[in-house]
């Protein structure tokens, strides 16, 4: 099931409270959903583990004036800028946040814990210094936007090829799931402040992404050979990009200018 990456949400509540348009405590209870327990560690002079309340206060005293959000693969370091520790830490998580103007970023570590039967979900982030320098390859919400469009109807072509119906009840689930998504319209994705243009281009990523996600898992529909599904699995590659770019761009959409 396709769902919004932690750092989105700790970016997006995170800007929102910057701004005044929420509370910190409304502001972390909607980082932690469904979570058990968010802490952040490695504040600058704040020996101990903070919960995100007061983690959040300390960034902007700080001087933090915004949140962006990085969302790397290897060899393609989606909103990054340095140094090298924080890339490999966010590389490894596959997302991070990133200050804007405290020169601090945090990356994510999860761990379900307890017991069988009654697990639970704790997540420990990670601030360590990073470079103050424009983020890689982020694109404007308009760049997303037209991209999104593209990439739209390229991964509809792929899906379409697929036996999808013949592939068994993951995909049955998964294009159950696409479908409505695809009819849902806008979603309350994004926290107070953002413009309704961020929420657009969040949901038509999700979209995206959830139709490569389709694709890849719908598997073997119409019996394909083994290079058939690496041909569709590269083709799908810069479908997949560009989705990632354009979640990015939605997030930091509150920070633009």
């Amino acid at each position: 099931m396709l769902t919004e990456p932690r750092s989105g949400l700790l970016a997006a509540w995170g800007n929102a409270l910057l701004a005044g348009l929420v509370s910190p405590d409304d502001a972390a209870s909607a980082i932690v959903g469904e979570d058990a327990r968010h802490r952040v560690v490695g504040l600058p002079d704040w020996p101990e583990p903070a919960g995100l309340t007061l983690a959040l206060g300390r960034l902007r005293s700080l001087g933090a004036s915004g949140f962006r959000v990085a969302l790397p693969v290897p060899g393609h370091p989606l909103g990054l800028s340095g140094p090298p520790e924080f890339n490999e830490r966010a590389m490894e998580a596959e997302e991070a946040v990133v200050t804007v103007g405290a020169g601090l970023g945090l990356v994510p570590e999860v761990a379900a814990v307890g017991p069988e039967g009654d697990m639970h979900v704790e997540v420990v982030w990670h601030c360590l210094p990073v470079r103050e320098a424009p983020p890689a390859d982020v694109p404007s919400l308009g760049e997303a936007e037209r991209e999104l469009a593209q990439a739209l109807r390229e991964a509809t072509e792929v899906l379409s090829r697929l036996d999808v119906a013949g592939s068994g009840p993951v995909a049955d689930a998964a294009l159950d799931a696409y479908r409505a998504r695809a009819h849902a319209g806008a979603r309350d994705a994004l926290a107070p402040g953002y413009p309704q243009r961020a929420v657009r281009v969040l949901e038509l990523a999700d979209r995206v992404a959830l139709l490569v996600e389709l694709a890849g898992s719908s598997g073997h529909g119409g019996a394909v050979s083994a290079a058939e599904m690496a041909a569709r699995a590269e083709a799908l590659r810069p479908v997949e990009r560009t989705a990632r770019r354009a979640k990015v761009a939605a997030y930091g959409a509150s920070t633009e200018g």
